[in-house]
C-alpha cells in the first residue's frame, strides 16, 4: 500500500507538549528543548530567525501559523506582499578582536517547492522587498537582542536591488544607507508599507 508523502501540516505548539514513550510522559517538554536549542539569540542562526519574528510581529502576522523554513521568501503580509529578511550584527557570541563588518547577502536563489519537491531552473529574488535587520548595539556587556531599541531596519524594494550596478551577491551597510533610511521597530510596519507602494505595477 502506497503511503501519502505530501507536505506535513505544521501546527503551532505551546511549549507544554511532553516528550513521551509508550504512552507515558517522560517529564520533559518542548519548552525545555527550546530553552536548550535557541537561548543564544546572538548566534547567527537564532538571530536570523529572531529578526524574522520581529518583522512578523511588527506586521501583526506572527500569530497566523508558524514560520515556513522552506518558502522561497520569509514572510507574507496581510496584503500578500512577499518579504525577505536578512540580519547582521556588530557583536557575535564568540571572542572578537573587533566588531563584525556589516554585509548582507542578497544573492539570487533557486526556489524549491516543498509541495512538489521541484527546484526552479533559474535563480531569482522571490520577495517583493527586503528588510535588512541590524542588531546595531555595540556594547557587549549590555547587548540584548530582545530589546528592540537595539535594532535598526532598512527596507528596500527588490527592484532597487535588481537595478544595482554593483554586486548582485551582497550589499554593505554603507551602500544600503545610500539607498534608504533606517527605521526603528515602532515605524517598521509603515516603512514596509511605504516600500511596498514603490513596487512596480
Amino acid at each position: 500500500m502506497n503511503q501519502p508523502l505530501g507536505p506535513l501540516p505544521v501546527l503551532r505548539k505551546s511549549g507544554a507538549e511532553p516528550f513521551h514513550a509508550s504512552g507515558n510522559n517522560l517529564g520533559f517538554d518542548l519548552q525545555m528543548f527550546w530553552q536548550w536549542a535557541v537561548s543564544d539569540l546572538v548566534s547567527n542562526t537564532a538571530r536570523g530567525v529572531l529578526a524574522e519574528f520581529l518583522v512578523a510581529r511588527a506586521l501583526g502576522i506572527e500569530e497566523h501559523g508558524v514560520r515556513d523554513g522552506w518558502s522561497p521568501y520569509d514572510l507574507k503580509n496581510l496584503t500578500g506582499l512577499k518579504i525577505e529578511v536578512k540580519s547582521a550584527a556588530y557583536i557575535q557570541s564568540w571572542f572578537q578582536k573587533e566588531f563584525s563588518r556589516i554585509v548582507f547577502s542578497v544573492s539570487k536563489k533557486r526556489a524549491w517547492d516543498s509541495a512538489s519537491n521541484v527546484l526552479d531552473t533559474e535563480p531569482n529574488r522571490h520577495a517583493d522587498l527586503y528588510v535588512f535587520a541590524l542588531l546595531a548595539h555595540k556594547d557587549k556587556a549590555t547587548l540584548d537582542p530582545m530589546n528592540v531599541d537595539q535594532w535598526v531596519f532598512y527596507v528596500l524594494p527588490t527592484e532597487v536591488l535588481n537595478k544595482r550596478p554593483r554586486s548582485q551577491h551582497s550589499i554593505t551597510l554603507k551602500s544600503l544607507e545610500a539607498l534608504c533610511q533606517p527605521v526603528r521597530f515602532p515605524a517598521l510596519a509603515s516603512g514596509i508599507e511605504a516600500a511596498g507602494l514603490r513596487q512596480p505595477a
